[in-house]
């Protein structure tokens, strides 16, 4: 058996397996359009001979962390023939594209599971989960009048992005999209609308992409910097209810619409989402921003049985600035050992400390929750130092 990127010819044995395992034909004008933008470079099989057994996609990505962007490795497509199943054609996948991502500089990973028990296996952990509403016409925020103006129809991905990505770079976890992402992925599906909230200053403060029909609103992505602008929007979207019986959307964990409604009883469900990954846990974390404050060092001991190069215990020395050193415990750095106010020490694996590094969870519940062990004053730096921030995702791959 060997593990190797796909070529151009390739290319009708991977869409043959993808057609299978994920339950849909391509018509004609469809594989055409997959061929031209087929990268086989980016998917990784597992073949026989030139028999295609197994296979996924790497794809490279950035992701928002505490406002700075990671390069992160988006795993998709992950599929075996059924014949072949069981044979550990994907275990070895995994494993070989998470070297890969190391060697890449891709420091975390994502990716949509299938199965979420399966993935905790080889280190991935959930780090988001979402809000799903659905609202009557007659329970949507009341319309207010406000400055500045709403305008339908904007397509201008200069536009859009500028708002995304000061709304995205607030989260953890979101993508930093590209032109082609704009284009290939987010403004593409077919009846997609737009409107776009201008401030009184001609600044766009704030956009909604949505689809209308058979009297439902569903919301692809609502996006607002400032409450202003979701005032406007909501409004926007308010004005529909001559033609449509209900709202859908999705909102971050942490969205107080209910709250901020007349009559908060919708229909609300909490969807668990993406697992993320940490690849590399002495380059993620040397370039995780983390809270400012006096020089600490905080022992972490990792356990990681599927990349041996974040298996030990590392020594993170923390300035004044946030920014991290990690050495291996075999010492730390000559010099620095006067500087150093606190010192403690935790123990985790590499699914905890990517919830906890994320911002998806909290130290000290981990703690409570016998997800992580140490001393409670070890417990508490990482817990101060750790920045808080919500988790979400709007893109799927």
């Amino acid at each position: 058996m060997d593990i190797r990127q796909l070529r151009d010819e390739d290319f009708e044995q991977k869409l043959e397996l993808s057609m299978y395992a994920f339950q849909y034909d391509a018509s004609a004008e469809r594989e055409e359009e997959l061929r031209k933008t087929f990268k086989p470079e980016r998917v990784w099989g597992a073949f026989e001979g030139e028999e295609l057994q197994a296979q996924l996609t790497l794809l490279p990505m950035q992701t928002y962390i505490n406002g700075q962007v990671f390069e992160m490795g988006g795993i998709a497509g992950v599929s075996t023939w059924p014949e072949y199943r069981r044979q550990g054609l994907v275990d070895q996948l995994l494993r070989h594209t998470l070297q890969w991502m190391k060697e890449a500089g891709q420091t975390v990973s994502f990716l949509h599971p299938f199965y979420f028990p399966f993935y905790r296996k080889y280190g991935w952990e959930l780090y988001i989960e979402y809000k799903k509403y659905s609202i009557p016409t007659a329970l949507l925020p009341k319309k207010v009048q406000t400055e500045g103006q709403i305008r339908r129809g904007v397509k201008d991905q200069e536009v859009l992005a500028s708002v995304y990505a000061q709304y995205a770079s607030r989260y953890n976890g979101t993508l930093v999209r590209d032109a082609n992402r704009w284009e290939v992925a987010v403004l593409k599906p077919e009846g997609l609308k737009t409107a776009v909230y201008y401030d009184e200053h001609e600044a766009a403060r704030g956009y909604v992409l949505y689809t209308v029909k058979e009297r439902e609103l569903n919301i692809r992505e609502l996006v607002y910097l400032d409450e202003q602008a979701r005032r406007a929007l909501w409004t926007y979207i308010a004005n529909h209810d001559s033609m449509v019986d209900q709202v859908k959307l999705q909102a971050p964990a942490d969205d107080a619409l209910p709250y901020l409604l007349h009559d908060p009883r919708i229909e609300q469900q909490i969807v668990p989402y993406f697992m993320a990954r940490i690849v590399s846990v002495k380059d993620f974390v040397e370039q995780y921003p983390f809270e400012k404050g006096i020089v600490e060092n905080i022992r972490i001991d990792v356990k990681d049985s599927i990349c041996e190069w974040n298996q030990g215990i590392w020594d993170v020395l923390i300035n004044e600035d946030g920014h991290a050193q990690v050495v291996r415990h075999d010492g730390l750095p000559d010099g620095v050992q006067d500087d150093i106010q606190q010192y403690s020490g935790v123990q985790l694996d590499i699914q905890a400390l990517t919830s906890i590094l994320m911002g998806y969870k909290r130290p000290v519940e981990l703690h409570q929750w016998e997800k992580i062990g140490g001393k409670a004053e070890a417990v508490e730096l990482l817990e101060r130092r750790i920045p808080r921030r919500e988790t979400y995702l709007m893109d799927f791959f």
